[in-house]
């Protein structure tokens, strides 16, 4: 397929001198990086290096477009993992490339495999409506996700052939088939519009070949593990055995483990960094506020803010208030996210985000997880989350691929749940504790308060190790900076 300068123009944006500019890619090799599991691939340095494992030559030549130049860690390890064919648990920081880690791979294979033929009607069952059939599928928490994933997608599909097609609640499905109807072979859902075909006898998993969960700790959470086990486990998807499953998140809790061993066939188990933990790219400061006081705080920190601005809050309701309040009363340019906008509402509020039209943005926990905004520079906790990892993953929104940035977390006592999770986070990461605040969890911690994080929460470590299993396993232990492995070890 010959190349076009105006669809390059729409899915990759001008074309910049050195591609990966604003990306510290220094910094990269000093993170450590663990991999377990039976015949561990080795990993890459750079993207040339996938030409040796028989990347496809219009995949690599999209990454070139795409502006990627040099291999995050989570890259290095997974890509050559998955065109190996095996099953993968990726647990990186957040901002750390993960989504390109599965599409590369996924895409690359699809294309030298080839598509299997569409299974043709049962003799007998007569006039039925079109079915479709995917043969990869990414799951995503949320519409914002998925639709990010899907724009990733199109990039690395551009000249390929292969069609994604995202599908999400609060659009109207009629809308979805009919993309659906002009073909599909990359299929990124939401699990409850998923279902929901499935239900309708319009999409059907049959052959699925490559399964991916991102976001995988809260895919696989209390409240979306029944959907998740219905269309994996008790539709027509082919088993663990019969497709290659990866999945990719910032945390793994070792509950989340458990039920991932469900979905994955003798997998490798890589982790990128401080696991659970934050990216050293990102500072992380504290500052003491009573509720009442909070506003006057934030207008004492916005003007140092040059930057994008990310304001987490507790409640849509607090989201409008605060948006208001800083447009009519403050004069700053904001908008606001949560789960009652509308998909229009949503998806525009992102817009004049991204392009600086409205520089601070409000939100609830709705955007904390995946999103890719990119130069987002400061992130600011205006209530701080009932937990840790929520914590994690709304700071991840700055300090991403190797940029920096600074995060500011307002506390208080109703924050007791948090404390002393968040100031092992600070003193991990070598941040400054403060000294008050250091008193102030001791504080909290003798009268009820504290954290979880000492029960394993955060996954740290490959269940199979603790769990006895009989698991045949080989770990390594990488630095990133020659790729080069500096010793291997059992335990």
């Amino acid at each position: 397929m010959q190349r076009n300068e105006r669809i390059e123009y729409s899915l990759f944006g001008e074309k910049k001198e050195g591609g990966g500019a604003g990306i510290n890619f220094k910094k990269y090799e000093d993170i450590p990086v663990e991999k377990s599991g039976n015949d561990i691939p080795e990993g890459i340095n750079t993207f040339d290096d996938l030409k040796n494992l028989g990347i496809h030559e219009v995949v690599a030549s999209n990454i070139e477009l795409a502006g990627y130049t040099v291999p995050t860690p989570v890259q290095k390890h997974s890509i050559p993992t998955v065109m190996a064919g095996r099953d993968i648990m990726s647990c990186a920081q957040t901002g750390s490339g993960k989504t390109a880690a599965f599409l590369i791979p996924t895409i690359s294979r699809m294309l030298k495999e080839g598509v299997p033929p569409i299974p043709k009607p049962e003799p007998g069952q007569g006039y039925r409506r079109q079915m479709f059939y995917p043969v990869s599928l990414v799951l995503s928490p949320t519409r914002e996700l998925a639709t990010q994933i899907y724009k990733e997608a199109g990039k690395f599909t551009y000249r390929t052939g292969l069609r994604p097609v995202v599908v999400y609640g609060g659009q109207q499905a009629r809308e979805q088939l009919r993309e659906l109807e002009r073909g599909v072979e990359i299929l990124v859902a939401t699990p409850g519009r998923l279902k929901d075909f499935i239900d309708r006898r319009r999409i059907s998993l049959q052959i699925v070949q490559y399964l991916t969960f991102d976001e995988a700790d809260r895919m696989l959470d209390m409240g979306f593990e029944p959907q998740i086990r219905y269309i994996v486990e008790q539709c027509d998807m082919p088993d663990r055995d019969g497709r290659i499953t990866l999945m990719f998140s910032a945390t793994f809790p070792n509950e989340i483990q458990r039920l991932a061993r469900d979905f994955l066939h003798d997998y490798i188990f890589l982790t990128v960094g401080r696991v659970g933990s934050t990216t050293d790219f990102i500072t992380q400061k504290v500052e003491y506020a009573n509720d009442r006081d909070k506003r006057d705080l934030l207008l004492r920190i916005l003007p140092d803010c040059d930057g994008l601005t990310l304001i987490f809050v507790e409640t849509k309701r607090g989201a409008d208030q605060l948006e208001w309040w800083l447009n009519e009363d403050c004069q700053i340019q904001a908008t606001s996210i949560h789960g009652d906008r509308s998909q229009q509402e949503r998806e525009r509020a992102l817009d004049v985000f991204r392009n600086g039209q409205c520089p601070v943005l409000v939100a609830t926990d709705v955007a904390s997880r995946g999103l890719d905004i990119n130069n987002v520079m400061w992130v600011i906790n205006y209530d701080l989350p009932s937990n840790i990892d929520d914590y994690v993953h709304r700071i991840g929104r700055t300090g991403r691929c190797g940029k920096t940035g600074t995060a500011i977390s307002f506390v208080n006592e109703k924050n007791k749940n948090i404390l002393r999770d968040l100031r092992d986070i600070l003193s991990e990461a070598k941040q400054e504790v403060p000294g008050w605040f250091e008193k102030f969890v001791s504080q909290s911690s003798r009268y009820g308060g504290g954290g979880r994080r000492s029960g394993g929460r955060f996954g740290g470590r490959d269940y199979r190790k603790e769990s006895g299993s009989g698991f045949g396993q080989r770990q390594e232990r990488w630095r990133n900076g020659g790729g080069e492995r500096r010793g291997g070890y059992d335990r």
